[in-house]
């Protein structure tokens, strides 16, 4: 058996009792990153691009990119500290760093929603993906979004609701319910306003809508007992219902989402698909495990799941059946997965491995896979607070950015990608 099966085994066979599961992974690894031989901050090309000025800076989730355009700006937020909650009460700052100006730092913004893996959702908005920016905030005891004028450097609107995915042609949002996700998945949602759903089971309110962005008119499309009613299975029963990770389709027709469920301590995720007019669901996988996934076009999604025939892998599935390919299976640990602005390649990561070194990898779908950096993670940047790569393409496809911890901060730092081959 080798290391992977035994970490998998352990994560099966702990699953119900975290705190026994966190202990003996923190035990596991510093056994392991005491025993290796490879000690070191970072491999490869590793370009910091913030400052080292005593703040933390990043950017946040891996379907987005922190680029405008023009190739000139790059969204981050920067905050005191980011390891010690998974939802700082703290603001941060949302500033540009100004790639064309010795990286200078501008702030744009102040938000009051943040969480260490996602930020505050910041992201340019389409169609140019240069003049404005959206990030959420929390503003006269509500939750919200702010769109934001790079060109005038000022404030355009207020949103009533905080955004998870902006359609590409910047006309929608999508938006979930984000106490309720802080609660049962830290790190992902904000701390604001406590979850007024907490002892319900699956609540019978909305836990998706769809937010115009030049009006803010508001649409509810699902709710929980929406999705629990959709092809319900035994392992619903008493179960405990959430929401995450909606991504919105390039050509904004479609969306996904992953349906999660708890029964009895043992987690269930299945991946949905639906028209954005709620219409045309379809239950894409549902093998008890579905993690990070990406639209490659209309039609396919790249996923990191589980197949009971062939395992947990990078698998890609064409919407609304049950096709699917199984690529590169000697990456069979979890990772944030990302197609190139023109579609030919993929970056993806993985967590941090028994020595405290995470990886990231380039591939094609010929089977061609590459690990082009490697960073070391502290112990103190771990579990909930942990600080995952998210890798994101520029959009010229000439280089990937990643948050990192490596150096000791969070910061933010450029990998260029040679993609001549």
């Amino acid at each position: 058996m080798n290391f992977v099966a035994i970490e998998a085994w352990g994560k099966l066979a702990f699953e119900q009792f975290p705190f026994i599961k966190h202990n003996a992974k923190r035990l596991y690894h510093f056994v392991s990153y005491v025993l290796s031989s490879e000690k070191f901050k970072s491999e490869g090309d590793v370009i910091q691009v913030t400052p080292q000025d005593g703040f933390e800076y990043f950017y946040g989730y891996y379907d987005k990119s922190p680029w405008d355009a023009n190739g000139r700006y790059m969204i981050a937020i920067k905050v005191k500290q980011a390891y010690k909650s998974v939802a700082p009460k703290e603001p941060g700052d949302v500033v540009l760093v100004d790639i064309q100006n010795n990286n200078e730092i501008i702030k744009i913004g102040t938000t009051r929603s943040w969480n260490v893996q996602q930020s505050c959702m910041a992201q340019w908005l389409g169609p140019d993906f240069n003049t404005r920016l959206i990030y959420n905030d929390f503003r006269d005891g509500k939750y919200c979004s702010v769109v934001y004028n790079v060109e005038k450097m000022t404030e355009e609107k207020i949103l009533p609701l905080p955004v998870y995915d902006v359609a590409r042609d910047g006309s929608f949002a999508l938006s979930l319910d984000f106490s309720r996700l802080h609660r049962m998945r830290p790190g992902y949602g904000y701390s604001n306003l406590p979850d007024s759903t907490k002892n319900v089971l699956c609540p019978n309110q909305c836990c998706i809508w769809k937010m115009d962005i030049p009006s803010g008119k508001i649409t509810e499309l699902f709710k929980y007992t929406d999705m629990a009613a959709f092809e319900p299975d035994s392992t619903m029963k008493g179960a405990e219902h959430k929401v995450n990770h909606l991504m919105i389709s390039p050509n904004g027709k479609r969306f996904m989402v992953l349906h999660r469920w708890f029964q009895d301590g043992r987690k269930h995720t299945r991946l949905v698909t639906c028209n954005i007019d709620k219409s045309d669901m379809y239950n894409l996988s549902d093998d008890v495990f579905v993690s990070h996934c990406y639209w490659k076009n209309d039609n396919e999604i790249l996923s990191f799941l589980r197949k009971k025939e062939t395992g947990d892998h990078y698998y890609l599935m064409k919407d609304k059946t049950q096709e699917y390919g199984l690529y590169w299976p000697e990456l069979n640990t979890d990772g944030h997965c990302s197609y190139s602005p023109d579609g030919e390649w993929i970056i993806t990561d993985t967590y941090p491995n028994r020595k405290r070194l995470a990886s990231v990898y380039l591939c094609r779908e010929d089977g061609y896979c590459k690990r082009i950096a490697r960073v070391f993670a502290p112990f103190r940047y771990d579990f909930d607070t942990r600080c995952d790569l998210h890798p994101r393409w520029s959009r010229d496809g000439g280089k990937v950015c990643i948050d990192s911890v490596h150096e000791g901060k969070r910061a933010l730092y450029v990998i260029p990608v040679n993609t001549a081959r």
